[in-house]
Parts: structure tokens; sequence; C-alpha cells
């Protein structure tokens, strides 16, 4: 199959490229930290940073933990799978004083399954931090337990979802004198979701000293207004587009005639790789359901989350697949954004993604950590532009797979 083909115009061009992003006013630069042991933190942070299995930091985290750190606002645009979350943890918790009974920092993320993985990682990370506390703040729970659990004990840091937070705080349930860090992760994915009213009504309630950390993926006009609304001189950090290709994940391209062809092709896959645990992606909820049944009728053991699952449902299938109930995950996109089961080596495009920050987030769901991972992408006659637009957005080169891969 011949992938070469004219340069169209970018179908995908994304307004994080445009003007606003790089005319923001930026005071100083930071230098690149290395290694842990080169942070001057608290040392049972360091240890617990190692005991997750953080041996080095990524990119993303050498260039933008020191100046959280040091209390400045920060617009960081990475990607999923860069370790952003190790990242605004890390200054998080180095920054919390566990010693006063108070909420410091409040971190707000766009679904319920990012807020869990979220406060799952700085937990893990403040393992060894004497008397820290972390709640999760998500609607479907108990506000008035909520309510209570926090006036008894008030947690250090709170990761919730907007709406949640915002209706708290309106209520006097949260209170925010003593917030000194608000953490804005994946805000245009909060944006496009409609929160930017209550987002703003949240900043409208601190302090004009809290420090303001901003992550994203792109860098859309609502979010150009925030940073010039909101932020005192931020310093900005990008990753240029050819570090987001997750270089330690393998990605390969399988030709197929039409779409006709991709089942067998799956099961034939299936036959000769070696998977610990895959993820399929599909474009839409019917295709995820189709896919499921077919190979349930084949006997395979797979699972499936889509967006037309409720709260409860897509939260049983997180947890039969976590531990490892089922070995395969069929889902629509709802898993290509944040979500981090570390046991996932493989990722197949089933259908390829139609934007190229998607096809990024997908695939960045294997090689979590630093570990090796595969992507395979099925492409159709009618696919090879879209594949094409990957290749030149991200400046790879996407092989056919070998015969010989295992």
């Amino acid at each position: 199959m011949d992938l070469e083909m004219k340069n169209d115009k970018d179908l995908f061009t994304s307004q994080d490229d445009e003007i606003g992003f790089n005319n923001i006013s930026i005071i100083d630069e930071y230098p690149m930290v290395e290694s842990w042991d080169a942070y001057d933190i608290k040392s049972d942070l360091l240890r617990g940073i190692y005991a997750y299995g953080f041996e080095n930091p990524s990119e993303i985290q050498k260039k933008a933990i020191l100046p959280i750190i040091n209390g400045r606002d920060i617009i960081a645009q990475a990607q999923s799978g860069s370790g952003k979350t190790g990242t605004f943890s890390i200054g998080t918790l180095q920054n919390i004083d566990t010693t006063s009974n108070t909420t410091q920092c409040i971190i707000l993320a766009p679904t319920h399954e990012l807020v869990k993985q979220i406060a799952v990682v700085i937990t893990r990370l403040g393992t060894f931090i004497n008397g820290l506390r972390v709640k999760v703040i998500i609607g479907g729970t108990s506000i008035q337990e909520d309510a209570a659990d926090i006036k008894e004990n008030a947690p250090h840091i709170i990761v919730g979802c907007t709406g949640r937070v915002y209706d708290m705080i309106i209520r006097k349930f949260l209170r925010v004198s003593n917030i000194k860090m608000l953490v804005l992760d994946e805000a245009d994915e909060m944006l496009s979701k409609g929160f930017k009213d209550q987002i703003y009504n949240i900043i409208q309630c601190f302090k004009k000293d809290v420090q303001f950390v901003l992550f994203s993926a792109t860098m859309p006009e609502d979010i150009l207004k925030m940073i010039n609304q909101s932020m005192k001189n931020p310093v900005k950090i990008t990753m240029k587009k050819e570090q987001l290709n997750l270089e330690c994940i393998q990605q390969y391209f399988v030709a197929l005639h039409d779409d006709k062809n991709k089942y067998d092709t799956l099961k034939d896959l299936f036959s000769i790789i070696s998977v610990n645990q895959c993820i399929i992606y599909c474009n839409n909820v019917k295709r995820v359901i189709d896919l499921q049944n077919a190979m349930i009728n084949d006997g395979y053991s797979v699972c499936s989350i889509h967006s037309s699952m409720d709260k409860l449902e897509r939260e049983q299938v997180f947890a039969n697949f976590r531990t490892g109930s089922a070995r395969v995950l069929i889902s629509s996109n709802i898993t290509a954004r944040g979500i981090d089961i570390q046991q996932v080596s493989t990722v197949i495009n089933f259908d390829i993604p139609k934007c190229v920050h998607t096809y990024l987030h997908r695939i960045g769901r294997s090689g979590r950590w630093g570990r090796k991972g595969l992507a395979i992408n099925f492409v159709t006659k009618k696919d090879i532009y879209l594949m094409r637009k990957i290749e030149n957005y991200y400046s790879i080169n996407i092989n056919e797979l070998p015969n010989n891969i295992k």
C-alpha cells in the first residue's frame, strides 16, 4: 500500500498554532532538571517518586516541575502520555503543608475517570508523606457526605470535576480562603464540555495570589482569554510536535482493501502477536458494540466502553479490565484521554481517528511511564489521507506491519 500522496491543506490545523499563544508574555526561562536527585524536594516525596517507578523525569517533567515548585503560574501544552499528571502531582505535593488542617490545592479534570486516576497518582506519590489527605469530589455521590467529610478532616488536596466543586463552593461546603494553587488538567476538554463559566466563577472565588497551573493539549481562544485574564506572567512550556510521537511506542499500519476485511485481519493478528492487555478503538458506539458481539461469539475475552454507558457501567468495565478479567477493551474515544492502565501493551486503531490529536491520545494508552508499547492502525483505501495527515503532523513515518511481528 502506497501512503505517499500530495500534501493537501492540513485539515487538522488547531488553534494552538495561531498567534495568541505565541504572544503570551514570558518573564524568564527555567533550566531543565535532568534527574530527581537534582530537585530540592522533600525526602519523603523523593522516596515516593522512586517507589512509583519514575526512574528519570520525562521531558515535560524536566521543564515544568521546577517553576511549579517555585510558585509560578504555568501554561503547559502537553499531550497524553507525556508525564503531565506526574508533573503537577509532584509540584503540588512539594508545596503542600500537611501540618495545616486546611485545603490548599484544587485540581480540576473533565471526567470522573480522570479525576479518580489523578487522585490515585497523587496518593501513591505521597505514600510516605506523613498526614497527607486527598479527596475526590465528583457528581453521583452524596454532597452532604462530602461536606461532612471535608468539615471533619479537611483534605490538603481536592481532585474533582468542575460542576461538583463549584456547587460545593457556592454552598459554603468547601472553603477556599486557604487555597494557594489551582490546577486545570485537560483545560481544552473542560471548556469544550461547556464548563467555561463555572471555571471562571471558581477562579473569582480565590485570592489574587493563587498559583494557576494549566495543562492543555491545544490552546483555543477561550483558554487564551483565561490566561490573559487570570494568570500572572505565566511560564509557557510547550512540547514540539516531533517530541509528542511517543518514541517508546512502535507504530505500524496494516493495509486493507476495505472495511469488510478488518475483522478477519484482527483475528489473524491475535493469532500471531503476544498481547498482555489491549485496547481496540472504533470511531462510534455502534462499531464498538458490533465488534464486541462478534469477538464474544468467537470466544474472545473482551469488554467494551462507550459514551452511551452510564457511570456505574463504565466503572465496572474499568475495574474488570484493570484486574485482567478481560484482556481486550473495545472503546470509543471515551478512553482516549487521560486513562492510565499500565498493563496495556497494545493499541489497535480498528478505525483511524479523524483528528491527529485523538491519534496521539489513543496510542498513548500503551507504553505508559516509559514502557514499550505497540500501536497498529487498520488503513483502508479511504483512510490513506488520514494516515498521511498523522505522519505529516508529527513528522513521523509509520511503516507497514512486518510479517515477523510478535
